[in-house]
């Protein structure tokens, strides 16, 4: 059979996955939708999540284990090496599984995984989604895990050149060996808003994890300056809460808490005029988002975010406050001469060009659908 045309059965493994939400769930997610739709068989495996433990399925099928393991930092599982062998090699025979996908350097499970998948002879792949450094205690542990784990992988993928920089640095594989395929949005989803503010009035909406690797002790210190709505949730939030107070700006901030993915593009296509990003990320996928929504973007030129989109799209600012308020400013002198249609066709145009298996076909998913049929 030609090798093209071979259907595959794949495992995605990761201690990231939904009921919890984020980009890397959603990848993994939208990535299996994609597979199952072009006839390969997809399973996921993954940790418990409080009650949700064993097998459930999901949309078209998707098969998830949720396997007994707790979380003990970040949703990451406890390091065991060999603890969970026994359950993973079950699933790769029950399931007669062909190739193993991890994703995310920092998922424990993910790791253990594609160390047993090659012990026992499987071809595996590996995803990076986020940049890590090489000076502070986690990241030099964690880049020599990731040596020893990718020391003998088939093949890696990054979602952006800065990432497969990253990753190549941190891990010494060989460069013809990590592939860059970006992260793509469904543009059908994310649309304008019907209709837009005043240029008196702008509101800057915030869609984030509020964590320090998305930048959020920066947003601390823009806020006071402008009018912002913030969705997400993360332990920087007490810090934004604690900023509100502090300035008295209850009327000028407003915090939505956790929003699902289903619910980010009516977030973003409410009457706003700007989006704001602050990410030190290899690819940060919100920003896509906001552009297919037709919002002019400001961000943060540091990580992947640059190649994101093309300058006229986007504002970028160095990571210090003083530079985030300039570029904010400059954003809402431009956004007299934005047009969000023709704004929200061109990520439509450029992602076209890419093949099919890398864009995530839209289904809509809650956390209740991961509940056993």
């Amino acid at each position: 059979m030609d090798e093209s045309k071979k259907k595959h059965r794949i495992l995605m493994v990761s201690d990231f996955f939904y009921p919890n939400f984020g980009g890397v769930e959603n990848h993994i997610y939208y990535l299996s939708q994609c597979l199952l739709k072009l006839g390969h068989k997809v399973v996921v495996m993954t940790h418990a999540y409080g009650n949700r433990s064993g097998v459930r399925y999901m949309t078209a099928g998707l098969k998830v284990y949720y396997i007994p393991w707790k979380p003990f930092l970040m949703q990451n599982t406890l390091p065991t090496f060999c603890g969970t062998l026994p359950i993973i090699r079950t699933i790769l025979i029950r399931e007669k599984i062909s190739l193993v996908h991890g994703h995310q350097a920092f998922s424990t499970l993910c790791h253990e995984a594609l160390m047993h998948a090659r012990t026992m002879g499987y071809k595996v792949v590996f995803t990076d989604h986020s940049l890590y450094g090489f000076a502070d205690v986690g990241s030099v542990h964690m880049n020599k895990v990731l040596q020893f784990t990718l020391a003998d992988i088939n093949q890696t993928i990054c979602v952006s050149h800065t990432s497969k920089e990253n990753t190549v640095l941190r891990s010494g594989l060989p460069p013809e060996k990590v592939f860059v395929i970006p992260n793509a949005v469904d543009t059908a989803v994310f649309k304008p808003a019907p209709e837009r503010l005043s240029c008196n009035e702008i509101i800057i909406v915030v869609i984030s994890r509020l964590v320090y690797r998305k930048g959020a002790d920066l947003l601390v210190e823009v806020i006071p300056e402008v009018r912002f709505i913030v969705g997400g949730d993360g332990p920087k939030r007490v810090r934004l809460e604690e900023m509100r107070e502090k300035h008295s700006l209850q009327d000028r901030v407003e915090m939505l808490g956790v929003v699902p993915h289903s619910q980010v593009r009516s977030s973003l296509s409410s009457p706003t005029d700007n989006k704001v990003g602050t990410s030190v990320e290899a690819f940060c996928i919100a920003i896509l988002e906001a552009a297919s929504c037709g919002l002019l973007t400001v961000s943060t030129r540091v990580g992947g975010v640059p190649e994101v989109l093309p300058d006229d799209m986007i504002v970028l600012a160095e990571p210090v406050p003083s530079d985030m308020v300039k570029a904010i400013r400059k954003a809402i002198h431009i956004l007299p001469n934005i047009q969000p249609q023709e704004m929200h066709l061109r990520p439509s145009e450029d992602i076209e060009e890419v093949p099919d298996f890398v864009l995530p076909h839209h289904q809509d998913v809650s956390p209740e659908s991961c509940d056993a049929q």
